[in-house]
Order: C-alpha cells, then sequence, then structure tokens
C-alpha cells in the first residue's frame, strides 16, 4: 500500500466516503403498503443468498447492520412480496421490506441494490455472489413490472400529472449528443448541464456515453486544447466532465478512473471557470505525492488498485464541490466505488501470505532507523483504516491474524519512543484495536502480567502516555482517557462458565494500576494535606500548582474516570477511596480557580452520594467532609453560576432522597451559616426534613416506653392469676390429704406426701428465682410449725406470699431506671 502527503493549497475536505450511498433525491418514497397496492401474480423462490446489511445514518455515512442470508418472499402482514434478512449470529430478521411498486431500487456493481425506505433512509444489500444479486434483482423488476436489464426500476421523484406528461415528452424526445469536435464543446456543455434536471435523461446520456468512445474522445480534445492555450473550451471541458460525474454511473466511473484516463479527467478538472488560473493538480500528484512501498508489492494488479483509489479520493475530496444539504446523494456511486476499492485493496494484502508476517518482521527490527519505522507505522495505520469496510468475518479474520503476529507487544515498543509522530500513530492503530475488540486488548494485558517480570505492563504504558502529554490542551490525553474507560467498561466484559473477565481484569487494574493514573492527584494535593509539616509556603505552592491551567484539565481527566468507576466498579473503587482516604484529596481541587476543575471534584462527590451507600455517608460525616463543599459555595458569593446550581443540586438530592445521616449531618453543622439562603427552598427543607425525623424518632420512644409498661403490667397480672389457681389446686389436694388414713397403707401415703412436698418446695424456690430477677414483683415465703416438725395439717404447707408494690415505688423507678426498662425481654 502507498500514502502521499497534500498540497497545502488543496485542503482537505471532512468527507469520508466509506460505504455505497442511496441514490436520488432525499425524498424517496416509503417502502410501505400503499393504498391501492395489489398482490402481484407471482410467486418468489425462496433461495437464500449470503448478503450484507447496509443503513445510510444521518451523518450519510454507512453502517452495518449485519450479515445474513436475503429472501423475497410474500409476507401475508405486508400483502406483498419482501425482502428479508435473517441474521446468520442470532437467526432473527434483520430486515423486512415491502417491494413497492414506486421505490426506486438501484443496481451497482452487480453486487450491490440500493434503495430508500424513508426519507434520508437509505438501505444497501451486499451480496457475495453476482448471481444473487442478479435473482434478487429479478424478483424486484417483477413485483415492479420493470426490465431486468435496468441499473434502476424508478424515477427518484414522486411527480404530479403535470409532471408526468412531461415525462412522456421527455420519453418521446429523442437525445442526441452533438459530434465531438472542438466547435461543439460549448453545446455539449449546455446539453450535459440540462440533462442534470432530467432523470430520464440522465439515464439515457450515461447509456450512450457508456456503449460509445464519446468519453475518450472528449479527453483527446483535452490534450489539444492544453497544447492549443484554448482556455475558453478547456473550462467548457470542465464543466462537462464534471457534469458526467454528476451522473452517478459506476460504468462512467470505470472508464473516466481507468489508468489512461484518470490523469486527463484530473487535468479537466483544474481549470474552474470560478477561478482565475487553474491549480496544479496533477503536478501534485506526479511529483509531490510520493508513493512509498514500504513493503515491495509484486501484485501488479493491486499496485493499481491502490493508485487508483488515491487518486479517486483526491478527486472526490479536493476537485469536487463539496455538496449541500440537497445534494447529498448526487455521488452515491462515486462514494460506493471508493468503499468497494478498500474493501478489495484489504481482502487482496490479507490474501498474500508473506505480506504483513513481513511488516511486522521490520516493526520488530531494532536495527532499523526511525524514518522506516515511522513510514511502516503510516503504512499500517491506514491499513488498518481500511480494514474498517470489511464484513465481520473477515474482519475477525484480520485481527486473529494481526494478533498472532504480535501486533500488541510490537505497539508497547513503539509508544514508548520519543519521536511524537511514530507515539501519535501507534495510538491511532491502537485505538482500531480497542474498537474492534476490548476483550482482546484485556486478555493480552493480564496474561503480559503474569508473565512480566520488571513490571513494565503495556497498559500503565498507556496511562503515562496520558498523564506526561505535553499538548497544552491535553489532545492525546483526552484521547487515551477514552481508551481507558473503553477497557474500564463492564458493560463490554464478556463472562462465561469458566471465566468471569470482570472479576479478573478488575482486580488486576486496582492491584497493578490506578496508583499510576490517580498519582498526579496525589501530587497535587500532597503538600495540604501534610500543611502541618510542612513550611510556611507549602499551602501557595499547592495553590499554585491547581491553578495551573494544564494541570487542572489533567487532573479534570482523572477524575471524569474516577467519578466513572465509581459508578460501575462499586466494590473495587469503595475499597479504594476509603482506605486511600480519596475524597478528602478530591475535594481540595476544590481551592483551584478553575470552575470546571470544582464541578469535576464535586460531581466525583456526588456520584458517591448517589449510591446511597450508608459506608460512603459514615465516611463523609466522619471526615466532615461537607466543609470544603460549604465553603465553595459561600467563596462563590450571589454568582448565579455552574457552581451555585451544582451545590444546590447537590444539597437538594439529599433532601428529596431523605437521606437520613447526612440530612441530621448538614443540619446539625451547617444550617447556622445556610439558613440565610432563601432563594431556594433547599436549607429550609433540609431543616423540616431533619424536624420530622427528630419528632418521629421522639414519638417511637414514646411508643416504645408505652408498649413497654404495658407489656410488664399485663404480665405480673398474669403471674399472679396462676400463682393463685395453682395454690387453690395445691390446698384442695392436701384437704384430701389430710383424711386418717388406714394403718396398712399410712406409711405409702406419708412417704408419697413427702416427696410431692419435696417436689413443691424446689418449684416455689425456682418461681421466686425467676419473680425476684423480673422486678415485677416480690415473693415471701413461710412454713407453718406442724411443717417443720413434719406434721401435715391445712396450714403446713409451702405458701407463697405476692406483694404489689405501690404506685409511687414504680413510677419512682421507672424515672431512675429508662435503661433497665428498655432491655427487657418480654
Amino acid at each position: 500500500m502507498s500514502h502521499a502527503t497534500r498540497d497545502p493549497e488543496a485542503p482537505h475536505t471532512t468527507r469520508d466516503p466509506v460505504a455505497p450511498q442511496a441514490t436520488g433525491d432525499p425524498a424517496v418514497p416509503h417502502a410501505e403498503t400503499r393504498v391501492g397496492d395489489k398482490r402481484p401474480e407471482i410467486t418468489m423462490a425462496d433461495k437464500r443468498h449470503h448478503v450484507t446489511l447496509y443503513s445510510l445514518n444521518q451523518d450519510q455515512e454507512w453502517e452495518e447492520l449485519g450479515t445474513g442470508h436475503v429472501s423475497s418472499t410474500y409476507v401475508e402482514r405486508l400483502q406483498g412480496v419482501s425482502l428479508l434478512v435473517q441474521s446468520d449470529s442470532h437467526g432473527s430478521l434483520i430486515l423486512e421490506s415491502k417491494i413497492n411498486s414506486n421505490t426506486p431500487y438501484q443496481k451497482q456493481q452487480e453486487t450491490l441494490i440500493v434503495w430508500s425506505e424513508a426519507e434520508n433512509h437509505g438501505m444497501a444489500l451486499s451480496f457475495q455472489d453476482t448471481e444473487g444479486c442478479r435473482q434478487i434483482w429479478e424478483d424486484i423488476c417483477r413485483v415492479q413490472g420493470k426490465d431486468p436489464s435496468v441499473e434502476i426500476t424508478q424515477d427518484l421523484l414522486e411527480e404530479s400529472e403535470d409532471e408526468q406528461l412531461d415525462d412522456i415528452l421527455e420519453t418521446n424526445t429523442v437525445l442526441v449528443l452533438p459530434n465531438c469536435e472542438l466547435s461543439k464543446l460549448e453545446e455539449i456543455s449546455d446539453l450535459i448541464t440540462s440533462v442534470l434536471l432530467s432523470p430520464i435523461h440522465k439515464e439515457r446520456l450515461a447509456l450512450i456515453l457508456e456503449n460509445e468512445a464519446y468519453i475518450k474522445n472528449l479527453l483527446q480534445l483535452f490534450r489539444a486544447c492544453e497544447d492549443l492555450g484554448d482556455i475558453a473550451n478547456l473550462r467548457y471541458l470542465h464543466e462537462i466532465i464534471k457534469g458526467i460525474l454528476f451522473l452517478n454511473k459506476t460504468g462512467l466511473f470505470e472508464i473516466l478512473f481507468s489508468a489512461d484516463c484518470i490523469m486527463d479527467v484530473v487535468g479537466c478538472l483544474e481549470y474552474d471557470p470560478a477561478l482565475a488560473q487553474p491549480k496544479r493538480h496533477r503536478e501534485f500528484l506526479t511529483q509531490n505525492a510520493r508513493f512509498k512501498e514500504i513493503v515491495p508489492i509484486t501484485d501488479c494488479e493491486l499496485m493499481q488498485k491502490i493508485h487508483q483509489t488515491y487518486k479517486v479520493q483526491y478527486i472526490y475530496d479536493i476537485l469536487l464541490p463539496i455538496p449541500s444539504v440537497f445534494e447529498e446523494n448526487l455521488l452515491s456511486a462515486l462514494t460506493a466505488f471508493i468503499f468497494l476499492n478498500k474493501v478489495e485493496i484489504v481482502s487482496m494484502l490479507q490474501e498474500d501470505d508473506n505480506f504483513l508476517p513481513e511488516v511486522f518482521a521490520q516493526l520488530r527490527d531494532e536495527t532499523i532507523d526511525d524514518d522506516k519505522r515511522r513510514e511502516l507505522l503510516f503504512f499500517f495505520k491506514e491499513f488498518c483504516a481500511f480494514s474498517q469496510t470489511l464484513h465481520p468475518p473477515r474482519k475477525d479474520e484480520l485481527f486473529k491474524t494481526l494478533t498472532e503476529l504480535g501486533v500488541l507487544p510490537v505497539l508497547k515498543v513503539v509508544m514508548s519512543m520519543e519521536d511524537v509522530q511514530i507515539r501519535s500513530a501507534a495510538t491511532d492503530i491502537f485505538t482500531y484495536l480497542v474498537e474492534y475488540s476490548p476483550s482482546m486488548i484485556r486478555e493480552f494485558i493480564v496474561e503480559e502480567a503474569q508473565q512480566s517480570e520488571d513490571g513494565n505492563l503495556f497498559i500503565n504504558l498507556v496511562i503515562e502516555q496520558m498523564i506526561c502529554d505535553n499538548d497544552p490542551e491535553l489532545g492525546g490525553a483526552v484521547h487515551l482517557m477514552g481508551l481507558l474507560r473503553v477497557l474500564l467498561d463492564p458493560e463490554n466484559m464478556l463472562t462465561t462458565s469458566n471465566k468471569c473477565e470482570r472479576s479478573e481484569f478488575l482486580n488486576f487494574f486496582y492491584k497493578h494500576c490506578i496508583h499510576i493514573f490517580i498519582a498526579p492527584l496525589f501530587a497535587a494535593t500532597a503538600e495540604r494535606i501534610h500543611e502541618e509539616d510542612n513550611t510556611a509556603g507549602s499551602d501557595q505552592n499547592n495553590r499554585n500548582c491547581l491553578n495551573n491551567y494544564q494541570t487542572a484539565q489533567l487532573l479534570s481527566l482523572i477524575l471524569e474516570l474516577l467519578t466513572f468507576c465509581v459508578e460501575h466498579h462499586t466494590y473495587y473503587i469503595k475499597n479504594y477511596i476509603l482506605s486511600k482516604d480519596l475524597l478528602r484529596r478530591v475535594l481540595i481541587l476544590m481551592n483551584s480557580k478553575h470552575t470546571f476543575l470544582i464541578l469535576c471534584a464535586l460531581r466525583f462527590m456526588r456520584r458517591m452520594i448517589d449510591l446511597k451507600d450508608e459506608l460512603y455517608n459514615s465516611y463523609i460525616i466522619k471526615g466532615n467532609l461537607f466543609e470544603p463543599v460549604v465553603s465553595a459555595f459561600l467563596d462563590n458569593g450571589t454568582r448565579y453560576n455552574m457552581l451555585n446550581s451544582a451545590v444546590i443540586e447537590l444539597f437538594e438530592y439529599i433532601r428529596v432522597e431523605n437521606i437520613k445521616s447526612l440530612v441530621a449531618h448538614i443540619v446539625e453543622n451547617f444550617y447556622e451559616i445556610l439558613e440565610s439562603i432563601e432563594y431556594v427552598q433547599t436549607f429550609k427543607g433540609l431543616k423540616i426534613k431533619y424536624e420530622e425525623e427528630k419528632d418521629r424518632q421522639s414519638q417511637i420512644r414514646k411508643n416504645l416506653h408505652s408498649v413497654t409498661y404495658s407489656k410488664i403490667f399485663h404480665r405480673s397480672a398474669r403471674v399472679l392469676e396462676k400463682k393463685e389457681e395453682r395454690c387453690l389446686k395445691e390446698n384442695s389436694e392436701e384437704r384430701e390429704a389430710v383424711r386418717p388414713p388406714l394403718e396398712n397403707d399410712f406409711q405409702g401415703h406419708y412417704d408419697k406426701f413427702v416427696e410431692t412436698k419435696k417436689t413443691k418446695e424446689n418449684e416455689d424456690r425456682v418461681d421466686l428465682h425467676k419473680t425476684a430477677t423480673s422486678g415485677g414483683y416480690k415473693i415471701t415465703s413461710s412454713h407453718s410449725a406442724g411443717t417443720a416438725n413434719g406434721t401435715s395439717s391445712l396450714n403446713g404447707s409451702s405458701m407463697v406470699g405476692l406483694v404489689n408494690r405501690p404506685d409511687e415505688e414504680k413510677d419512682k423507678e421507672e424515672e431512675t431506671s429508662p435503661r433497665k426498662r428498655q432491655h427487657l425481654n418480654l
């Protein structure tokens, strides 16, 4: 592959023609069921052909929607024959488009069918083989009643009856091109310019130009006019060639961009009538644009395709006017031509078994000079850019090959070099790899850490490149921070039955990398954290550091990524914040004069509070970390700006969500200095929430006291009732036992009575112990003299006396011992 530099006088535009675009005016009728559509009396074969489906986005760039198999089948729900594409990956339909009779379809390059579903909503099917494209095209033409030999089935605009009558008249008008002579160039120019307004005439003119050697004769006249210095006719030729390009036909592009004609086409386009003097674009392409073979290319067809693609891209970007919003589709076939050329170039290089290995062998060679390495990287960067046009299966195969060839170890070497251009090119290549497969990069990083002995890790090199960016605007740092964010995003991490990429990579990152990433933050806040141990000027030095614009920009990038981590790495980042007292350091940045940095610090704290995690809340309260926020708010004064709104929103969120611990902390510590702020009701609202919670807690305590007293009283009453019932029962049994015994059974009854009496005395002792410890009542036990002497009488049994305390004594104990009452086990 080759590359070249551009002429400074010919600025590069931002158009990126990377995919085929739908033809016609944006206002194309929607491919949906219309009133009056009839079901065609035909039967479509449900034969499937492999395709890639594209959609034209709002930026007029083609996005791949997926690959699958297309068929033309009658769909009952749509009441018509429809194009159906079933996905290869998940088997569901990714396209269901009814073939309406008034929707214009266009076939390009024998493998591409393009149409518009709605305004500015182009669709395209790219076929793997021409036979499949031909069969689907025949089905479309059969539904619309068109001859399959045409390349477009409908005019691109819905026309009124008068316009349709004009079209009929145009159809009957014979289009004849004047003879290709110098004297006829003005007439030819006028004809081609007028034809561009009529789709029918455009089609006819394109067929005439394709079938005859008219274009080559025009280019011969161009060479003659240059030899004669005939500026007037050269300007006519400029209009003629530009008009032919705007016919937007692939067949014409094949002629215009052939090796014999393309430089003469560039020459014609130099003579723009709007310019006083022609631009020397051919001189630039032949002399200034130096094509370099970094690695020798032996395939002549590939070499010709590379040169052609570069020149056509130059024509599109430099020589043709940028289309207006109403002309975005005028050159859709040209962008498709460039897109397919890039696909073909990458495919041919990929199929060469020796080319890519040779490139990587030279990149790994430590003996080559920086100029050679720079050119190799420029080539490889352009190769990766072209690879974005590949279909997913081919792209997967390519990046797998690159991984096997060792692309990441090579990038690690070149990204550590001093040459800015080499590092920039390596970063761009790394970007393509991260966008393609973040998991592939993460796997390499983890495996490298397991094998590395010196601890020099690739991801740490990327972080160092970020924090050491010398650009005042930190363009490179912003770019690298975006790549780190992609690598740290759990949403694109895979989880399989035997591997969890999230836990593995995040454990690695927080163990080996985060300390390097936040080193600038620790360095900028170290003096303030330990200011009591430093000299008197340390605080001023700290402020100067925070007020440096480039340092503030870097710290804001670090805080942005840390905020992302708080939101997505809840467990891992929490441990780090609490162990390193990270929030305290972050809030030191609120002393900066740069409002954007203050807002970044505030956003970090806001995200922590948003999680409603009591560990975070306790950490904030214990460290009194609202103090710097309130100080910054008060220092801001009455200015109504972003800082003012952000602080108020933080407190308002706490109020609305009623985070009780934080509400109490704020009101108890800061309400006196905030209550004077009355232009918002936030702080009064916090006070109200605080008072409501305080009243609620007080009511809960009162209810608990009432419930506790009630339960104790009722329990005591229940115990008394049970004791009385048991005493009555025992007295009844004892009265029965007093009857005079017979001589022969007296001894047995006596033994049984003594045994029963001992058992009851033991139970009384247990009850005595339980009741005494409960504190609800007193127990006294008395025995009669007869019982003491071993005789049996009614009053000789064990008696339990239950004496309730006076109410005054109860009230006294409740006042003096509330803690004991609250811990009763009821």
